[in-house]
């Protein structure tokens, strides 16, 4: 009986290393490149727009076809500089609208005609600008 029981454990303990081993055999190794990471700090300031005008369309004066304002510090047109407004409407809004700065990156125009942008709906108008 104890000679039958040995045997056992060691045919158990075969079959449990041969499963072990398989299953490492089809392991796969990843190669992993070397990387650089970190972390710093800095101060992030705001911008100041000025100067907000609406032009409004020539055939359909309630429609707002564009909105122009002056921005310090500029925001420069080459590069990642980037201005979007989103338009508050008292019903269906908002809507945002990506801008364009001039070669100065002072001033900003906005095109505001897909969706039109219309003076009853307009209710506010957030400017959010990165460099």
């Amino acid at each position: 009986m104890r000679h039958r029981r040995a045997i056992t454990i060691g045919i158990a303990t075969g079959i449990a290393l041969a499963v072990g081993g398989g299953a490492y055999a089809f392991t796969a190794s990843n190669t992993v490149p070397a990387t650089t990471v970190g972390a710093g700090a800095g101060a992030v300031t705001g911008y100041t727009v000025t100067n907000l005008h609406y032009s409004l369309d020539a055939t359909t004066p309630a429609n707002i076809d564009s909105l122009t304002f002056t921005i310090s510090p500029v925001v420069p047109s080459a590069g990642t500089g980037k201005v979007v407004i989103s338009a508050a409407l008292s019903t269906g809004g908002p809507t945002t609208y990506t801008c364009s700065t001039d070669t100065t990156g002072a001033t900003v125009t906005c095109a505001t005609t897909s969706p039109q942008l219309t003076a009853t709906l307009l209710s506010g108008v957030t400017v959010v600008a990165a460099q």
